[in-house]
């Protein structure tokens, strides 16, 4: 697990600023910026950084975001010059990215997007095997006045390994976070059905209920393999951009959620 270090950010702003009365988050796997296949790719990145600027949201969780990409860089000639975790951050927002998987060209992992300050992030490991290369993004972000932790998460594709990495996420939550925080947990969580949502829910979390909002496959979803889950928030509701500018391109579709503060 490692942290990072330098000077304490200038959070006056935030401590002055109203409390929300709603705070937007949104998670979004952006398929590392590409769609397609070999000579029929297409880059995507530059409509995904419209598209995110679009849902207006507080917070924005990123899976399979890259980093660097030598193939990326030389098959396109508009291949961003930035990681693509600040090349997608709106203007104002603050960008936080760890690298979960290294692969032969180069390197992807979680984002987080945020126009509130970060007060610190750190990277916790949940790899369940040696195929899969997974891991918790969490930054603690003041809103406000108020801290609130955000855990990026990306789930295996294997059913055991998820049930797993939901228990490293409970103890990581457990041993990391105070009790009464605000915390969210959000990102793909591949589940094509709720086990891992049920273990969340054990120990508090919560998520908006009041009807199923299908991410995936972009196209033609029929599964919400995408989910936030909070605990000392309200969940309000839930939203899904639809329509052909968005399944061109990822193959999920993003989440969007409004929530509110739980009373003291």
């Amino acid at each position: 697990m490692t942290e990072v270090a330098g000077a304490l950010p200038d959070t006056s702003a935030a401590e002055d600023a109203p409390v929300p009365d709603v705070l937007r988050i949104a998670t979004y796997n952006i398929h590392k910026g590409v769609q397609g296949l070999g000579p029929l790719s297409r880059l995507e990145i530059g409509n995904l950084g419209l598209a995110i600027e679009q849902l207006d949201a507080d917070i924005i969780c990123l899976q399979e975001v890259r980093k660097q990409n030598l193939w990326g860089q030389a098959r396109f000639r508009d291949w961003p010059q930035l990681p693509q975790a600040q090349y997608l951050a709106p203007e104002g927002y603050e960008a936080v990215y760890y690298t979960n998987a290294v692969t032969r060209h180069g390197e992807h992992g979680n984002a987080l997007l945020t126009r509130w300050p970060v007060l610190r992030s750190q990277q916790r490991d949940i790899s369940d095997h040696r195929l899969e290369q997974r891991g918790i993004l969490h930054a603690e972000v003041n809103v406000a006045g108020r801290s609130v932790h955000v855990l990026v998460v990306h789930l295996g594709l294997i059913h055991i390994s998820r049930l797993r990495q939901v228990a490293m996420i409970r103890e990581f939550v457990r041993e990391e976070i105070p009790p009464d925080a605000a915390v969210i947990v959000a990102g793909d969580f591949n589940d094509w059905g709720d086990q891992t949502g049920m273990l969340l829910r054990e120990t508090g979390f919560t998520e908006y209920d009041g009807h199923r909002a299908f991410t995936y496959p972009s196209r033609l979803p029929v599964v919400q393999l995408d989910r936030i889950f909070v605990r000392r928030l309200v969940p309000r509701s839930v939203f899904v951009p639809r329509g052909r500018i968005w399944w061109r391109m990822s193959d999920h579709l993003p989440l969007v959620a409004d929530f509110s503060f739980a009373a003291p």
